[in-house]
């Protein structure tokens, strides 16, 4: 059965209507039949099914969970006890994970339903999910084209109803690109608010954990669950997470803004921009307020991004050598070419292009240069935004230049792609949470999204300023 909502789920469970072993039955007999969209690197039928059993008996004693009988894929980069994780990377292909990660834990205890772990970019280094060691996974909506990256998996499994939510990874926008490229909502939530314990790192002071949904209530619901704080997290804040959904919200008039050169980007596709243009003018019509804002860092986002995410990845990706951890080459004559070549058939070109990048941008000489200058700039990039946004409710703007793109195309300069990250990279950059929600369908046939952005740890405000949008249409 589909449900819009997940209270609409525990309803139909509750009056007898169906069962989460049925349900979980269903979603895994759909995953099989669309396994030709390579969204699921392995199901997880045993347990699924056995966890599902469970979860039926807690319903039928009034004891389940906030998340009980949703049904959860999980990106391949979250560890989950007693099952495989690979970063869909041939350098760990096989490995099974000793403990779970802190998300899955929280989910597991509301009595969410596990069914698999999806593709996405190998090492989460990627925007089409076209660099994973399983191949590409392919866009529900439109099978030619990509569903975005790194999580592009997790949202194919949501679009594609498989699941009704997914979790996902963003460091650079790899939750809100594929959000936007599959007309689903993604929520990457403050660096800080959700643990990245038992998270297979690429950059660590980047990477959150965050969930894809078919509504916005559901989104609030699990981003709400997987927050907080946790031991084995430094990272993670220890502020108190309140509720995030009001359904009775109303505040007019809303301040908000949005960057002038985001909206000026020579790459924007006209009709998301006419689009963006129609809801600013809806939302004036409505009350509120919605001023342009000058950003004055936009030229240099993308390259400050991708010096420090690239650095991490350097030092992260260094335990991965074929001896500490990892593919073990069985060719070798020596420690040193055991090294070399364990990790060079482990990783993939786009992992070991950016390993290359972040050990360039490390070494002796070109440190301050360029890694040094590139944590400067980015501590005024967050200052910056922040001031912007004393005096806002929140930022809006495009989630992403185009639609999905197709799969398959062949690049002679290989960096043109991180241009796809051109909107998103402010957020993760700054610190701050930010969601994709569904904006419109392009004459293409493909959806688009809006990017809303908010101070931190103010992920409610996200989902007040999407609700109000929302009830515009």
């Amino acid at each position: 059965m589909n449900f819009s909502k997940i209270s609409e789920l525990q309803s139909a469970i509750s009056n007898g209507k169906t069962s989460c072993f049925q349900e979980v039955s269903l979603a895994i007999k759909k995953a099989k039949e669309n396994s030709d969209l390579n969204i699921f690197i392995e199901i997880f039928e045993n347990s699924a099914l056995q966890k599902a059993k469970e979860v039926d008996e807690k319903f039928m004693s009034g004891t389940a969970g906030k998340l009980a009988g949703v049904i959860f894929a999980i990106k391949d980069n979250l560890c989950y006890s007693g099952h495989k994780v690979s970063a869909s990377s041939k350098m760990l292909n096989g490995f099974e994970s000793q403990f779970s990660s802190t998300v899955v834990i929280k989910l597991l205890e509301q009595d969410a339903i596990i069914i698999g772990r999806t593709g996405g970019d190998e090492f989460a280094m990627g925007s089409s999910s076209e660099t994973s060691f399983y191949g590409p996974v392919k866009n529900p909506i439109n099978t030619l084209m990509t569903p975005g990256g790194s999580s592009g998996g997790s949202a194919a499994a949501v679009a594609a109803e498989i699941c009704h939510a997914s979790l996902g990874s963003d460091t650079g926008g790899s939750i809100r690109q594929p959000a936007a490229f599959c007309g689903v909502y993604g929520m990457k939530p403050t660096y800080g608010r959700v643990s990245r314990h038992g998270v297979i790192a690429y950059a660590s002071s980047f990477d959150q954990v965050g969930p894809f949904a078919g509504c916005l209530e559901d989104l609030a619901t699990i981003t709400e669950v997987i927050s907080g704080s946790d031991e084995f997290d430094t990272t993670c804040s220890k502020l108190p997470v309140s509720k995030m959904f009001d359904p009775n919200f109303s505040k007019n008039p809303l301040q908000l803004g949005y960057y002038k050169s985001m909206l000026e980007a020579p790459a924007l596709d006209p009709e998301i921009k006419n689009k963006f243009q129609e809801t600013v003018i809806a939302l004036e019509k409505a009350g509120h307020s919605v001023k342009p804002l000058d950003f004055p860092y936009f030229d240099v986002l993308i390259p400050i991004y991708y010096i420090l995410t690239t650095a991490e990845a350097s030092s992260n990706l260094a335990r991965y050598d074929g001896i500490h951890v990892g593919h073990r080459s069985k060719d070798f004559s020596d420690l040193e070419s055991l090294y070399k070549k364990s990790r060079n058939e482990g990783f993939g070109d786009e992992v070991k292009r950016r390993i290359m990048l972040g050990t360039f941008v490390l070494s002796s000489g070109y440190y301050d240069a360029f890694y040094g200058k590139a944590q400067k700039v980015r501590r005024l990039v967050r200052d910056f935004t922040l001031k912007d946004l004393k005096s806002l409710d929140g930022i809006i703007g495009p989630t992403t230049p185009t639609t999905a793109f197709p799969l398959g195309q062949d690049y002679s300069d290989p960096t043109v792609l991180y241009l796809e990250d051109m909107f998103t990279v402010l957020a993760p950059l700054s610190g701050l949470p930010a969601a994709s929600v569904p904006m419109g369908i392009h004459s293409n046939g493909l959806p688009f999204g809006m990017q809303i952005m908010c101070s931190s740890f103010d992920e409610k405000s996200i989902f007040d300023i999407a609700k109000t949008i929302e009830s515009l249409s």
